[in-house]
This record gives C-alpha cells, sequence and structure tokens, in this order.
C-alpha cells in the first residue's frame, strides 16, 4: 500500500523546556500529519544520550531519555508542583549544556513524590521491565557516583561486575537507583499514551535502533561477554566505515562490536529481547547499519582512525531467521546505505525487509551507488535526504554546479524549484512508502541540518519553530499526498 510520512525527531519539537518532549507539542505533531494526510512519523533513537548527545550513543538499548519527558504532564498528574516548573527558555538550538545541569533537579521532585507512595502502576513497569531496567539503574546510580565518567574508566571491581562490589552498590546506591527506574516510568509513561493517541489518528511510528550499543553503556557493562572484549570489559575491536569519497579517513564509531559466535550459541536471545521490545513501542522498526549484519568493519581499539579496519563476515541468514521468530517479516525497516556488496543485497532480499532510496544521492557525483528513481521497486523507503545529510535546500547550496544542473535537467525544473521537485519525485516514485523531513516541507537551509556524520559538536541541535506548522502547509502537504496516491483511504 503506497502511503507517506514525516521525518521528525522527538528532540526537534517545539516547546517550553529547551527541547522537544511527549507532551503538548508532540500531541499536536500528530495532529498536523493527521491534517496532512501522513501515514507515518519516523523519528531518531529515543534512548538517553551520552557524551556529544548522539541519540546513537546511549546508555542503554532499552532506556527512554529523560530529556524528552514532559515536565507539564507531570504537573497535570500532581507529581509537580507549578512553582518547580523552570523558566520556559527561549526559542532555538537546544542547549545540551542547560539540559544536563538543570532537568535532574526538577525530575527529582516528581521522583521523590513517585516513591514516597508508589502506585501500582509503577510496580507493575518495574516488574515487567526487570530484565534491563535493575541493571540499566544501577548502571546510572555508579556512573553518578563515578562523577559520570565513561564505563572503560570505572574502577576494576565495578567495572568487572565482582559480587562483592556489585553487592556493595546496590546497597549504597539504592535510593538513586530507585529514582532511575522512576524516570524511567515517566518516560514510558508518556511515550505508551503518545503512541496511542497517534495509531488512534492514523499515525504509526517509525522507530530507529542503532545496530550497535555505546562503549559507555549498560548493555555492554551486563553482558560483555556478548561484545569482543578481553575479559576485563576493555574493547579489542571496535565498529566504524572505511575511506571513501566522504571521509578520507573513514569514520571511527567506537562502539563495542558483537561476538557472533557467542549470539549464535545463545540463540541470539539479546537481539531477540531487544528487536520484541522495539516492536513492542514502535510500529515499524529502522535498524540503522543493516549491513553489518552481513559484514562488519574492525578496527583494532584504540587505532586514531578507521584506516587500519578491515571487513570481517557477519552472522548473516543465522541471525534473520532467529530475528523472524522473534517478531516476523513485516516491522522493519532496513537501512542499506553505502557500499553494498552482492553479498548484502542477497541478505537483503532474503529478509524481507524494504531497503532505503535517498533521492539526494541520485544526483551527488561522489555516491557509487545508482539511486535514480527509475531503478527503485516498490519495496522500498524513498526520502529526499535523512538525518545524516544536509537539508536539500542545503544540498543545493553546497553540491556542485554539475550535480545540481544534473538533478535539474533530469527533475525538469529550475534551481528554485529543486526541493519541490525533488519531494515530488519522491512521492511520485513505485516505492511503497516516501518519508520527507519535516525540513525539507519547509524549504529550510543548512541552519537545519540535524547530524554531520565524522563531527563531534554542534549536531543534533535543530528546533522547528512552532509557528511553521501552518493549515495551509498542512493543506499542501495532503494535496501532494493525494495527488501521487499516497494518502489514506
Amino acid at each position: 500500500m503506497r502511503a507517506s510520512g514525516i521525518l521528525m525527531p522527538v528532540f526537534s519539537l517545539p516547546g517550553p523546556y529547551g527541547i522537544g518532549t511527549l507532551g503538548r507539542e508532540a500531541y499536536r505533531f500528530v495532529d498536523f500529519l493527521a491534517e496532512a494526510g501522513q501515514s507515518y512519523w519516523q523519528i531518531l533513537p529515543i534512548g538517553p544520550t551520552g557524551y556529544g548527545d548522539s541519540p546513537y550513543q546511549s546508555f542503554s538499548a532499552f532506556a527512554g531519555n529523560p530529556y524528552f519527558i514532559d515536565f507539564d504532564l507531570l504537573a497535570q498528574q500532581g507529581l509537580l508542583a507549578r512553582e518547580e516548573l523552570p523558566a520556559p527558555q527561549p526559542a532555538g538550538p537546544i542547549r545540551y549544556d542547560l539540559l544536563y545541569t538543570q532537568r535532574p533537579a526538577v525530575l527529582q521532585q516528581a521522583a521523590g513524590r513517585l516513591l514516597a507512595s508508589p502506585s501500582p502502576a509503577y510496580q507493575a513497569f518495574c516488574q515487567e521491565q526487570c530484565a534491563w531496567l535493575e541493571d540499566y539503574a544501577l548502571f546510572m546510580a555508579i556512573k553518578e557516583e563515578q562523577g559520570q565518567a565513561g564505563l572503560a574508566c570505572w574502577p576494576d571491581p565495578l567495572r568487572c561486575r565482582e559480587p562483592a562490589a556489585l553487592a556493595d552498590a546496590r546497597r549504597r546506591l539504592a535510593g538513586r537507583c530507585d529514582y532511575f527506574k522512576a524516570v524511567q516510568f515517566f518516560f514510558y509513561s508518556q511515550w505508551t499514551a503518545l503512541k496511542v493517541y497517534a495509531n488512534g489518528k492514523g499515525i504509526r511510528l517509525i522507530g530507529d535502533i542503532p545496530i550497535y550499543v555505546s562503549p559507555d553503556s549498560s548493555d555492554l557493562w551486563t553482558r560483555p561477554e556478548l561484545f569482543q572484549t578481553d575479559g576485563q570489559v576493555r574493547l579489542t575491536r571496535v565498529a566504524g566505515c572505511p575511506p571513501d569519497s566522504f571521509a578520507a579517513d573513514g569514520q571511527l564509531w567506537g562502539n563495542p562490536l558483537y561476538d557472533w559466535p557467542r549470539h549464535e550459541a545463545e540463540g541470539f536471545a539479546w537481539w531477540k529481547q531487544r528487536m520484541r521490545h522495539a516492536t513492542s513501542i514502535y510500529d515499524v522498526v529502522r535498524i540503522d547499519h543493516f549491513r553489518g549484519f552481513e559484514s562488519y568493519f574492525s578496527i583494532p581499539a584504540g587505532s586514531a582512525t578507521a584506516q587500519g579496519g578491515q571487513w570481517v563476515k557477519g552472522p548473516g541468514q543465522a541471525f534473520l531467521d532467529a530475528m523472524h521468530q522473534a517478531v516476523g517479516r513485516d516491522a522493519v525497516i532496513a537501512e542499506d546505505l553505502g557500499y553494498l556488496t552482492d553479498e548484502v543485497k542477497a541478505l537483503l532480499a532474503a529478509s524481507g525487509c524494504p531497503g532505503m532510496k535517498i533521492m539526494q544521492f541520485a544526483f551527488d557525483s561522489r555516491e557509487p551507488g545508482n539511486y535514480l528513481p527509475y531503478t527503485y521497486t516498490a519495496h522500498s523507503v524513498v526520502y529526499t535526504g535523512t538525518h545524516d545529510n544536509i537539508t536539500t535546500e542545503g544540498w543545493q547550496q553546497s553540491a556542485s554546479r554539475e550535480d545540481v544542473a544534473y538533478a535539474c535537467r533530469y527533475l525538469r525544473c529550475e534551481p528554485a524549484g529543486l526541493t519541490d521537485a525533488m519531494i515530488c519525485a519522491c512521492l511520485a516514485s513505485v516505492s511503497d512508502l516516501a518519508v520527507i523531513p519535516m525540513a525539507d516541507w519547509l524549504h529550510l537551509g543548512p541552519e537545519a541540518r540535524i547530524n554531520t556524520p565524522s563531527t563531534q559538536s554542534g549536531n543534533w541541535r535543530w528546533r522547528l519553530d512552532a509557528a511553521a506548522l501552518t493549515p495551509a502547509l498542512a493543506a499542501r502537504i495532503a494535496d501532494w499526498t493525494g495527488l501521487y496516491g499516497r494518502r489514506p483511504a
């Protein structure tokens, strides 16, 4: 069935508290999507973010981001007094330094009230999520006690989970563990309510999960044997991408690599747990860097760049079989961008998952893949660009004159109309699903770019102007969506 959606991170929503939350503006955006004839809202990962504020480097593959908890909703529940709410912040890019220093004190007030008389709903949440929640809460409490030091810098007894050290930490930090569990209850209560509302409006949520976990995460700390480590929770090999025309030194992500034979010996139980969790909170799951399941780029830990890495075979079909057993075949989008071998293409076909097409790449002379619209298959998802791309207006400004001229010639438009022409090409394509970033519908330039890969600062900060979601814009999106046969019946 042909459909369309909009890519819009939760953190980019407008609102009074310095970052997008799961409150009023999220519900308003759902209403906008419905008015605009959309069927999907695609977001970025919603886990708690660490150094660099990247949603792809989270303290947990299961936890939710405390920054997204809406204070007004907590106040409506009586968990915050109005005078405890922080002063509204001016509109503009996210100031993560302010969030880091101001938010915990407010959440502490709400958590204290909840924990003074725990509700049955809170107790049920803790029981239902105990497989990850207890270890996550202890990880965060120890990390706080260690001055927010990364896992690699913890004292050996705590890093290596020596039983006596863990038992002592649980006793010593019991109160802080309860706080971190309460915060997760706030997040998931608000997330679940928003999802119910969105689904009731005919909007399905496309979530996003990174293939890898963070080197500073409860996932690595809890099960280091599932990763390529030295037995002392020290990484031996890390993830990245090889050098290409976009990055001469490659990309050194630094994430732990999986010990795939160990995962397979356990029947991929950890991944099954992860995917069941993801499909319980999203309607569809986009898996980042899908090609890593066929083969992954392995770099020696401690390397300065990715140039010394090598390709290593991944789990392949055995992994797919396990995931199909756990969650079926219909709930996953595969991010299959980058250098694709015949083996990767065969694995994608065997997975049954739709891959991704990027319209900007069709006209980028640096991109070796063929992303021209006439090559698309129906079983795919097409985007003008993703969170890692510059906006389409920005692409027109930064691409070579030859590339822009080629795009205009192909799309039969003048440069001033290129963004609309790319959007229409996506909507008109044979791809079953077309997803357009919100910034492209608004014709925003480089200032609205969400992330620049291989850079460490200035990312994940763009926020939408609340005045931008007008009835006229919704009507225009709905008109174009209907024109190309993508409006819901």
